[in-house]
């Protein structure tokens, strides 16, 4: 208990301290801190609305307590009421502190940038690339979040041979940080002649986007070029410089932006997934560096790692990770991924309640 005596402080400091920067003119001035620091505000306001509860609580259950000492029988009756009343209400608000005292993902409140790549399985890999694209535009909808395509290569079959796109709203990648990964699919292809059930994969990638706040890329430590885009894309793609592909040189990291009209959106673009990346690669750095294992994340988010199996002869869908089948893939596929997307949120949450000792 003391335990969280002490955290609530600390929080109610910080959300003091924040208040105290968002009068400042430096910080209205500058739209970028004042939006990091308004969100940091907003996300510790549960905490401290809950720590001024649990003090009044505290508070009465006190003075019933001085009150049952006293001669008065009416007084004791009235302070054991008084108990009886505050005591399960501060049980019940202490479970809730303990949620909010589970360590947050600062990323949580970041949009993300998707990128579904075909994998196993030919044609039908790139088709199912199309059908997770559609499955999380149609999820994305649902929560009003807003969807952008960055690049596509479209599949002569149909699908995807890779497509990425971004997703912005709020809480985004809290819910889809853990689509990171293999997803596999059995089915029937519409080109199997004998009706035999094909398994075929298709890649996924879920990435914080992070803002200019969020990290400073050198522009000495970039390396910019423009060509000429091939593929499809209409007759003007091909006849200007308008394709852009960025190195940054000390990770390594290279992308290539080309479904743009224009070199100047391209560039946009490009500048959009490298600071994605680099600020996801030094992430992963400093984690190693400083030992850290994220026990309480589900699954490593690397492309190798098979997360998802989506059965269509048995419509029927498991979380590998989980241990989660939810036998409604038909609705699973037209977005309605809330169970899967709930059940990973809460476990993990059961996992870093186990690990946090309050």
């Amino acid at each position: 208990m003391d335990a969280v005596r002490a955290k609530l402080q600390e929080i109610q400091k910080q959300y003091d301290d924040i208040n105290a920067q968002l009068l400042e003119d430096e910080v209205l001035r500058d739209p970028a801190r004042l939006t990091k620091l308004s969100k940091e505000q907003a996300r510790l306001k549960q905490s401290v609305d809950a720590w001024q509860q649990l003090q009044s609580l505290d508070e009465r259950i006190q003075q019933a307590d001085e009150m049952l000492k006293e001669p008065d029988e009416e007084l004791k009756e009235m302070a054991r009421m008084e108990k009886e009343e505050c005591e399960p209400q501060r049980e019940e608000l202490l479970a809730h502190i303990q949620h909010l005292l589970i360590p947050r993902d600062p990323d949580d409140d970041h949009d993300v940038i998707m990128e579904i790549r075909g994998g196993a399985g030919g044609d039908e890999g790139n088709i199912f690339a199309g059908d997770l694209y559609r499955m999380y535009t149609k999820y994305a909808e649902s929560k009003g979040w807003k969807v952008q395509v960055m690049e596509a290569s479209p599949s002569e079959a149909g699908g995807f041979a890779q497509i990425i796109y971004s997703v912005k709203g709020n809480d985004v990648y809290r819910e889809l940080k853990y689509e990171s990964g293999v997803h596999r699919v059995q089915r029937v292809p519409k080109t199997e002649s004998q009706g035999r059930v094909h398994t075929s994969t298709a890649t996924v990638l879920c990435q914080p986007e992070a803002e200019e706040a969020d990290i400073e890329i050198d522009p000495k430590d970039l390396t910019i070029e423009t060509h000429r885009a091939s593929g499809a894309g209409g007759q003007h793609i091909n006849k200007t410089d308008s394709a852009v592909r960025i190195v940054h040189v000390p990770t390594g990291i290279t992308v290539n932006c080309q479904e743009g009209r224009s070199q100047i959106e391209n560039r946009e673009t490009a500048m959009r997934l490298i600071r994605a990346r680099v600020y996801e690669e030094y992430k992963r750095r400093k984690d190693e560096e400083e030992g850290k294992i994220r026990r309480a994340k589900i699954g490593t988010g690397d492309r190798s790692e098979k997360i998802r199996t989506y059965n269509y002869p048995q419509n029927r869908v498991t979380d590998h990770r989980i241990s989660l089948t939810i036998t409604q893939l038909d609705r699973i596929m037209e977005g309605k991924l809330d169970a899967v997307i709930e059940g990973l949120l809460a476990e993990e949450e059961k996992r870093k309640l186990e690990e946090t000792q309050l």
